[in-house]
């Protein structure tokens, strides 16, 4: 119950956005252990590729504080030495060939060639977590991308990512090479995604990660198809690079411009910041015009919401924000 916008926003924020400083608090504690296990792979099993964990990197929403309640997932990639491989880039993908004096790598490469597969090197994580004592009763499989660890103690998974690194091209720049989901490898740069979340959020004083997060919520709500976390993140944060008027620390300000925008550049393609997979919007068409007319719709509720608080009607623009962020948003008292 509020008597304020203010005090509604604050409650649904602290209540049903935000995680709880316990939880993140626990979940750091559970991830460094987790990172104090895999560093001794390479010790406790002479088969395993040499690690090098200058740099392992912590990635995802967890990592760029822009994750809302419930935690379930914590994104970790694992860096392992290349021993004197190379890679070739496709088309569609990316292959390690690894030279026969790299025999940890070599045992894991497809059958008869040199060619680095990289389910056998997810494989080779999930043997290792089986291993550990603690985790005997974890459900521990590969998926996709990663080896995943789901301990029942725990609401989230570790999605652990192999990886390797580029050395620089010419322009200086250099890629992490992830597994892609088929044996091959893809090209990523989470350090893009950091520094442009820290970039923009600092030019903002300090105000757009909290905005990211209520706009996660909204999009969480079955009144439209989701639009996925990464992509929304990504429109949100185009919205804030190009912003150059003040970014306020109430919420309920930031949220018509936000739903303005998204409700034009859905519908359009969206090119990946990092600027490795070209247009990151898989949205169907269909799927765009459903969310662009839900944020239509709750831009101009977003107006008349704001509108009201400026009238002194705070029951009415309580109300009208409930329509928009749902019943756990807070009634009006």
């Amino acid at each position: 119950m509020a008597s304020t916008v203010v005090e509604a926003f604050n409650e649904v924020i602290d209540n049903s956005v935000n995680l709880l400083s316990s939880t993140s608090e626990k979940a750091r504690i559970s991830r460094d252990w987790l990172l104090d296990q895999i560093a001794k792979f390479d010790r406790n099993e002479v088969t395993f590729p040499d690690l090098y964990s200058k740099i392992d990197i912590h990635f995802g929403s967890f990592a760029r504080k822009t994750k809302i309640r419930e935690l379930d997932d914590i994104d970790l990639m694992i860096g392992l030495k290349a021993n004197g491989s190379t890679y070739s880039e496709y088309k569609d993908k990316i292959e390690i060939s690894v030279p026969d004096s790299a025999s940890n790598l070599k045992n894991l490469c497809f059958d008869y060639s040199n060619r680095l597969n990289s389910r056998k090197v997810i494989n080779k994580f999930v043997l290792m977590f089986s291993e550990i004592p603690q985790y005997t009763k974890a459900e521990i499989k590969r998926n996709q991308e990663a080896a995943t660890l789901k301990l029942s103690s725990y609401s989230w998974n570790f999605d652990i990512v192999p990886c390797f690194i580029t050395k620089e091209n010419e322009a200086g720049d250099s890629y992490y090479l992830i597994p892609d989901g088929n044996g091959s490898w893809k090209k990523t740069d989470p350090r893009i995604d950091r520094e442009r979340v820290s970039s923009i959020n600092k030019k903002h004083s300090g105000n757009v990660l909290q905005v990211i997060r209520v706009m996660k919520y909204w999009n969480r709500r079955p009144t439209m198809p989701a639009i996925p976390s990464y992509l929304l993140e990504t429109l949100i944060l185009s919205y804030y690079e190009d912003k150059v008027t003040d970014t306020s620390s109430y919420v309920d300000l930031e949220i018509p411009g936000v739903l303005q925008f998204i409700q034009t550049s859905i519908l359009n393609s969206v090119d990946d910041p990092k600027g490795i997979q070209g247009d990151i919007n898989a949205l169907s068409f269909v799927d765009r015009l459903k969310i662009s007319q839900k944020a239509e719709i709750d831009y101009h509720k977003a107006i008349e919401a704001r509108q009201l608080e400026n009238d002194k009607d705070m029951r009415g623009s309580i109300n009208k924000w409930r329509e928009i962020l749902g019943d756990s948003f807070p009634k009006f008292s």
